[in-house]
């Protein structure tokens, strides 16, 4: 599995914010979140925002199912190792109301670091 290489900490973990998942030094992949509350206290352990939801995105993000809340051992949710070993047919199987992202749509900023 390959890894993508930290970058710095340009911006706050801050509700609305979207970060990749880390487990230390250079060890992001592909798993990604979005701070559904401000997490400043990641910042300092290079969860790097890369992205932040725009025009009513955290009013979507609010619609998605949570009552499985964290993922195992912390919370009731799907185990890292099973979704890894298992992938979807493990998800849907123990999971049948979790939401899917289905789509998404790439954002170019205008050069002033606004989209």
């Amino acid at each position: 599995e390959r890894k993508i290489l930290d970058d710095p900490v340009m911006e706050s973990n801050t509700k609305g914010t979207i970060s990749f998942a880390t487990s230390g030094e250079d060890s992001r992949t592909t798993q990604m979140f979005i701070n559904l509350v401000d997490n400043e206290n990641l910042d300092g352990m290079k969860f790097s925002p890369f992205g932040k939801l725009v025009d009513g995105g955290m009013d979507v993000v609010n619609q998605i199912y949570s009552g499985y809340g964290e993922g195992a051992p912390s919370g009731k949710g799907p185990e890292q190792g099973r979704i890894q070993n298992e992938g979807n047919r493990y998800l849907k199987r123990e999971f049948p109301k979790l939401s899917y992202i289905t789509s998404v749509k790439r954002l170019l900023n205008d050069g002033n670091g606004e989209l």
